[in-house]
């Protein structure tokens, strides 16, 4: 764009855009804006790829993508998703700009990394994923029992019954049953996860709004191609635990043996079915394909709704 020259062809002198540290989301929209705005973009993204998320499980599954159901039924468990994916979306979304500001005031005020805003981006993405899994664990149970056709998980009501009949994981919380099965192992994949994917999409919204915009915030398109590529890097090098974590909520390997004994009995009880680490990156294609479709759809639709409710909530 050649902001750095400090003349035209002439030699007249001419504005030199100065470089803006902030993006479209340095003002942090308020807490209801974030709340709406996050919940219609995470049931827009849950519902149009539900199909891809459907394969991508049942490729993980221990009793394999044939026997899980293969291509079809690829709808089933889309109730499940439709129902969490909104107030999973919001909590997310509320929590992470709530922080992020809180977290970036803190840092210039204990001069810690005060010039690095990624670490800001990463605590407050990490605090949002803690709260939204509060929603999202049970949502993925009963989806994921739902997509590779569980036996007596046929519909929804009949599959809340089945989950809630199991034992629970959490001391002192029994009535919980089955619904937060890996929820340890979730966070483990999610903050991980968040820790990538929003410091590449904060810093590429960063970028192109300095070098090819001349301070002008992106775009709502802009900003989903910022997301798309940070959560296709991401959802790569999270993959093996996205194993693990389906495994672990499926709750049991293919010969119908329970898995009792935690994370780490899943590891190595997954990685005896083949002696082979790839068993680790079962569906990375399409976990890739759907979270980078996916973030360009879920990143765009939440910039949307954050600029066409902005005004009118904040």
């Amino acid at each position: 764009m050649g902001s750095s020259n400090n003349n035209d062809g002439g030699g007249k002198n001419v504005p030199v855009p100065v470089p803006v540290t902030n993006t479209s989301t340095s003002t942090s929209p308020s807490f209801p804006t974030a709340l709406i705005a996050g919940g219609l973009a995470g049931t827009s993204v849950d519902v149009a790829l539900f199909p891809i998320d459907t394969l991508k499980t049942r490729m993980q599954s221990p009793q394999g993508f044939i026997k899980a159901g293969g291509f079809r039924g690829i709808y089933n468990g889309l109730g499940a998703a439709a129902i969490g994916s909104a107030p999973g979306a919001a909590l997310f979304f509320s929590s992470y700009e709530t922080f992020k500001p809180i977290i970036q005031k803190w840092q210039q005020n204990s001069d810690i990394i005060s010039d690095n805003p990624a670490l800001s981006h990463m605590i407050a993405a990490s605090i949002g994923e803690s709260v939204a899994c509060l929603v999202r664990v049970p949502t993925e149970v009963i989806k994921a029992k739902m997509q590779t056709n569980t036996t007596n998980a046929s519909s929804l009501s009949k599959t809340f019954k089945l989950v809630l009949s199991e034992k629970s994981t959490i001391p002192g919380l029994q009535f919980t049953g089955g619904l937060y099965r890996g929820y340890g192992m979730t966070l483990m994949r999610e903050i991980p996860f968040a820790m990538i994917q929003f410091p590449i999409y904060e810093a590429l919204k960063k970028h192109w709004t300095n070098e090819y915009r001349q301070g002008v915030p992106v775009n709502p398109v802009q900003a989903a191609s910022c997301g798309s590529f940070g959560g296709a890097i991401a959802a790569a090098i999270t993959t093996p635990l996205d194993v693990i974590k389906t495994r672990l909520m499926l709750g049991a390997d293919k010969d119908g043996k329970l898995y009792d004994k935690g994370a780490i009995d899943v590891v190595k009880r997954t990685y005896a079915e083949q002696r082979s680490l790839g068993v680790f990156f079962s569906g990375v294609q399409p976990r890739v394909m759907w979270i980078s479709i996916g973030g360009f759809v879920f990143f765009g639709a939440y910039e949307g709704f954050k600029t066409t409710l902005s005004p009118i909530l904040d």
